[in-house]
């Protein structure tokens, strides 16, 4: 599927929006769909937070925060995490990438898929170390780990599904929309 296309630029960043909020929703029901009946001794990637991290870098104004915050509200709710403290992880550290989008730009993968990491790290500490500090029972830690490492090293593969089947592209430097507005 090439860049999202539309009369106008709002009409694509309507688009995206649009396919970012359905692509969690399935996310999430795949999550959810029980096609195991003994527990697992792994944990596999959160893919809802690698989407979340590539938009977030490759295209901004596809992913504001509300959404960011109502999805992953609506996902701390269906996993019966406690309500609002993931979620208010992801929509500060989906910020801190959005701040550094610029930057990120015109920069290999590497050096992209190294930033994530460390924010995908920061927020999985934070987390724990929240959940630790209000005395909340949660997952053993070596899963929490194995799923934050999984979630690290799919996000390229990932970031190759959003560019080529997605549409979801980093805006080259200095490029503007149909409107003249820099993006």
């Amino acid at each position: 599927m090439a860049e999202f296309s539309g009369p106008n630029p709002a009409t694509r960043i309507w688009i995206g929006r649009t396919v970012f909020l359905f692509l969690s929703i399935g996310l999430m029901f795949l999550s959810l769909l029980p096609l195991e009946t003994t527990p697992r001794g792994w944990a596999p990637p959160n893919f809802l937070l690698a989407f979340a991290c590539i938009w977030a870098v490759r295209r901004p104004t596809y992913l504001p925060t509300i959404l960011v915050g109502l999805v992953f509200l609506m996902s701390d709710l269906l996993f019966l995490r406690p309500p609002g403290l993931w979620a208010g992880i992801v929509v500060i550290g989906t910020e801190i990438l959005r701040s550094r989008s610029n930057a990120l730009r015109n920069v290999t993968l590497i050096v992209e898929w190294l930033t994530v990491a460390a924010v995908i790290i920061a927020m999985t500490l934070v987390y724990r170390i929240v959940l630790a500090a209000v005395v909340v029972q949660t997952e053993p830690l070596g899963l929490a780990m194995i799923q934050m490492m999984l979630t690290i090293l799919i996000y390229p593969v990932l970031v190759g599904i959003s560019h080529f089947g997605l549409g979801v592209r980093k805006s080259a430097p200095g490029q503007v929309d149909a409107l003249g507005h820099r993006l």
